[in-house]
Formats: structure tokens, C-alpha cells, sequence
């Protein structure tokens, strides 16, 4: 073969490569953008909802232990409150009024021997979403537990 037929047949076989350089280095980043950031935000997002997970179920264990450890029913639903503030906050959320909610076995609520509710839910907000898009679709997950919780048998009468 003569050297220009050579050269022609490289040309040939890798000439077509010429005009695409750079584009694998587009093509990567166009695939990257597309994969990755909803990986990203899936991940984001279930982590947030596993810290809801583990703040609730802290919140309702201590505030149904605050609240039968408490030496009368309005001491117990102040310490409850407190307790549930605490456990969310601790894991980054602002809880409103509305998370907790006692409720008894009995009728006196802190009598002996005596069962106590504490169910937290609350609400956890997808990241990154703009306030003006909230407001016209609910874009929250509930996260809920709940602890139940026996008054000591031998505890005095409490008011």
C-alpha cells in the first residue's frame, strides 16, 4: 500500500472523531445532571424524614415518661410539652402546639396503676420547596409514634 492510501484509510477510520471532541465530557455532565440530582434529593429527603422518624419517637417515649413521673396532671403536661420540644428540636424541627396529645386510662389521669398516651405527629416538610408552591399544594409527610406508659402502682393519689 502506498502511504497516501494509508493515510487516507486513517482518516477514514478516525477522522469521524475529529469534529465530536469534547462532547463525551458534555454528555457526562448533561447524564450526571439528570441521575444525580434526583439521587441527591431522594437521599436528602429520606434523611430528613428518618431524623422525623427518631425525633418522634424520642418525643413520645419521654413526654409519656415526663408526664407519669410528674407530681400532678398540669406538671406533667407542661414536662410533656417540654419534652417533646426538646426531642424535635434536637433533630432540627419546629414543632408547633398541636404535636402532642395525652390521653389516660383512668379517670383521675395520674392514677396508680393507671395508663398514660403520649402521641406525637407531625408534619415534615419536603426540602427545598418554595414557600409560594406549599401554599398551593401540601407537600409534608405526617411522621407519628406513640408510648404508653403505666402511673407506678404504688405512687400516692396525685391530684
Amino acid at each position: 500500500m502506498t502511504r497516501r492510501v494509508r493515510t487516507l484509510l486513517a482518516r477514514l477510520a478516525g477522522g469521524g472523531q475529529q469534529g465530536e471532541r469534547g462532547s463525551a465530557v458534555v454528555e457526562f455532565l448533561g447524564v450526571a445532571l439528570v441521575l444525580l440530582l434526583p439521587v441527591l434529593y431522594l437521599v436528602l429527603t429520606v434523611g430528613r424524614l428518618q431524623a422525623a422518624t427518631f425525633a418522634v419517637e424520642g418525643a413520645s417515649r419521654e413526654a409519656a415518661r415526663a408526664f407519669v413521673t410528674a407530681p400532678s396532671v398540669d406538671d406533667g403536661g407542661r414536662f410533656a410539652a417540654a419534652a417533646v420540644r426538646l426531642a424535635l428540636d434536637d433533630q432540627g424541627f419546629r414543632p408547633g402546639d398541636d404535636v402532642l396529645t395525652i390521653s389516660c386510662s383512668a379517670t383521675p389521669c395520674l392514677e396508680p396503676g393507671g395508663e398514660v398516651v403520649a402521641r406525637v405527629k407531625f408534619e415534615v416538610p419536603l426540602p427545598l420547596v418554595p414557600s409560594f408552591v406549599r401554599a398551593a399544594v401540601p407537600l409534608a409527610v405526617p411522621v407519628e409514634a406513640q408510648h404508653v406508659a403505666s402511673v407506678d402502682e404504688y405512687a400516692a393519689r396525685r391530684p
